[in-house]
């Protein structure tokens, strides 16, 4: 639906050191590694060189010209100029030199008129066609520290949701003062739940709390974060370890919720749980609703957007339904249809995470790219679009359409802005911040 117009680049994302471990058949978003890929420039110079032709009123005298030292073109190699004859003003006039007591002086040859000479124009920055009017975005913002170009998007009034690792009190405030409907959840630094290992996990609820407290229930923090994350990306194997997270997640939900603090509870990678055992974790779901709670999950795909879903296979920014399903992105309406609507446990929703991720398993595209800064050339390739941000953007909005269609989602976070070290291939610093700026500007919360 909407083109985007960039030069060909030649972009060859270079691969990410080290790979997080796969404990489930998606891999675990934990200890991932990346590096940017830098764009290559090719310059060069053209030289070139006049001659004058000089004359005199009397019969000229003919003197030959100078050999010129050649010029060296940007390869090294030698330019050679042709020069025409010296030839007189007057009619019928030979070149043989005539001779003269008092060989003339060298006249000063007149200089020419200024002439208006073409420079070069800088390349203009190629612009994406601007995007409708709309209704209320809910793509939202993974923001790792406090980075500037937030702020630019926050002004749009676009933004449904940030998630946040920086606690900084002034630093959440100012988001709520930019853009006071702009959800805002916070996740502090955990290692990484065992769930096989967990044998008590109220208790290790109780501890999460007490943890989190000093910092969520903080007078200068508290008004500002409307809800707090506990352990990222659990993995249930098996019936027996999701009601151990089950567990887990109800009463910290519980304990958080006497005294006011929302809980968003699970947190689930990409691909995660397997479908059959969401029944296990309904009991959470339950308590997370008593106290106001929200469910968390997160959604990447690879090599597009559309991978795995029902509108995979129907090209470049396809058509987009509330029947349409997927089992990466879309998957929660799988969770949602079968699991929630029929016990009448709609929860409200956010993603917590989404994006392009290479990580998902035997999936299409380039082997070791993992952020979309590394599926660029596939999407030129494949006809995804010449220009890499404009493809990504173009990809999240028709995630934000799916989500549009449904009432119980919040938004969804894009991983990530000001992304940590070693992930930068997924960072979206530059002219996805530029591009999602136009397009929260026409689809701003009214």
């Amino acid at each position: 639906m909407f083109e985007w117009f960039r030069r060909k680049r030649n972009v060859r994302p270079a691969p990410e050191a080290g790979q997080r471990g796969q404990k489930s058949p998606w891999a675990s978003h934990l200890g991932r590694s990346g590096q940017w890929s830098r764009r290559r420039f090719l310059g060069g110079a053209l030289t070139g060189i006049g001659a004058f032709l000089a004359g005199c009123t009397r019969p000229p005298q003919v003197t030959p010209t100078p050999t010129k030292t050649p010029l060296l073109d940007p390869r090294g190699q030698a330019q050679y100029n042709q020069f025409l004859p010296l030839v007189s003003n007057r009619p019928g006039a030979t070149a043989t030199p005539i001779p003269s007591a008092t060989p003339e002086p060298t006249l000063t040859p007149t200089p020419p008129k200024d002439v208006a000479v073409a420079q070069p124009q800088p390349t203009p920055t190629p612009r994406a066609t601007p995007f409708p009017p709309g209704p209320p975005s809910k793509l939202g913002l993974f923001v790792t520290r406090n980075e500037p170009q937030m702020f630019r998007l926050l002004q749009t009034q676009g933004v449904a949701v940030v998630k946040t690792l920086e606690l900084d009190a002034n630093f959440v405030a100012q988001i709520k003062q930019w853009s006071p409907h702009t959800k805002v959840i916070g996740r502090i630094d955990l290692p990484q739940l065992q769930l096989s290992q967990l044998r008590d996990p109220s208790g290790a609820a109780r501890a999460f709390v007490e943890q989190l407290l000093p910092i969520a229930d903080d007078p200068a923090r508290r008004p500002h974060f409307d809800g707090w994350e506990a352990y990222n990306e659990p993995v249930a194997g098996n019936a027996d370890e999701m009601k151990r997270l089950a567990e887990f997640e109800a009463e910290r939900t519980r304990l958080l919720g006497e005294r006011g603090i929302r809980s968003v509870i699970a947190n689930f990678g990409t691909g995660q749980p397997p479908l059959e055992l969401w029944e296990y974790f309904l009991p959470a779901i339950q308590e997370a609703l008593n106290y106001d709670g929200w469910l968390g999950l997160h959604e990447y795909s690879a090599p597009t957007m559309y991978y795995l879903t029902t509108r995979e296979g129907q090209g470049r920014n396809p058509d987009i339904t509330p029947k349409d399903t997927g089992w990466l992105t879309l998957r929660y309406r799988h969770v949602y249809n079968r699991f929630l609507k029929p016990r009448g446990l709609v929860i409200p929703l956010v993603m917590t995470e989404l994006g392009i991720d290479g990580l998902v398993t035997e999936r299409p595209g380039p082997r070791d790219a993992r952020g979309w800064v590394h599926f660029q050339d596939y999407w030129a390739q494949n006809g995804y679009g010449q220009w890499g941000p404009g493809a990504y953007v173009e990809q999240l909005v028709w995630y934000d359409r799916a989500m549009q269609q449904d009432d119980y989602v919040i938004g969804g976070c894009i991983y990530a802005l000001a992304a940590s070290q070693g992930w930068q291939s997924y960072e979206i610093f530059g002219e996805v911040v530029d591009i999602l700026e136009q397009y929260f500007s026409v689809h701003a919360y009214s």
